[in-house]
């Protein structure tokens, strides 16, 4: 899924300095609708892609999020698709909450959980590769992920002229080699195997517009 941990990712320089106390925890069912309104109010940009309230609940146990004073103003998911590798996903920040580090403190958390379960590689897609340079990921080809597309990519509205950029970081020494994988068996999803059409990338402008009519998203 599209990453977006918040607007001028530059100077998104640490942890937010505000009196505020900040807290990264597993989501719960009842974050559900804090958790859509984050997400697709980015999608209503383009951005990010659109969640649907099943898909959540589908997944709610990959997600982290981050509460600010008990307001949820973060969210971030690890999604596992092999017992090497790993997608980091659905990464957002409130509006309000950008240029505070809060963004980098959920990816942290995120990649000490890779760590733990024991992934070698961790992917993602994005429009903001300077946030993920900045904490040790690296551009890599799309098309050294296929795994990404046999699962995922078909239901984007994107797949016939994909214009993300992926990114990889590596957990462990000489991990690259889960990357080159042979497809499985059985591929994920019903009919032929489709790759996605590999647009132009497009990286996101340093002040992204603000969605119509509105200036916050929730």
């Amino acid at each position: 899924m599209r990453n977006h941990p918040g607007q001028a990712v530059e100077v998104d320089e640490g942890p937010t300095h505000r009196a505020e106390t900040v807290t990264i925890r597993p989501a719960q069912l009842s974050d559900v609708a804090d958790i859509l309104r984050l997400i697709n109010g980015y999608a209503a940009q383009a951005i990010m892609l659109p969640r649907t309230e099943v898909e959540l609940c589908e997944g709610l146990r990959d997600f982290l999020v981050a509460t600010v004073d008990g307001e949820l103003v973060g969210c971030g998911a690890l999604h596992f698709y092999t017992s090497h590798m790993a997608e980091l996903r659905s990464l957002a920040v409130a509006p309000d909450h950008t240029r505070s580090g809060l963004g980098q403190q959920i990816a942290d958390a995120i990649l000490e959980q890779a760590r733990q379960f024991g992934v070698d590689v961790v992917f993602a897609f994005t429009y903001v590769p300077q946030f993920f340079e900045k904490i040790g990921f690296q551009i890599v080809a799309r098309a050294a992920l296929p795994l990404k597309a046999w699962k995922d990519c078909l239901r984007c509205p994107m797949f016939n002229a994909c214009d993300e950029i992926a990114m990889a970081y590596f957990v462990t020494p000489g991990a690259e080699v889960h990357m080159a994988a042979e497809p499985p068996e059985q591929p994920y999803v019903e009919g032929p195997l489709v790759m996605p059409t590999l647009g132009k990338p497009r990286i996101l402008d340093k002040q992204p517009q603000r969605h119509r009519g509105t200036e916050k998203k929730e």
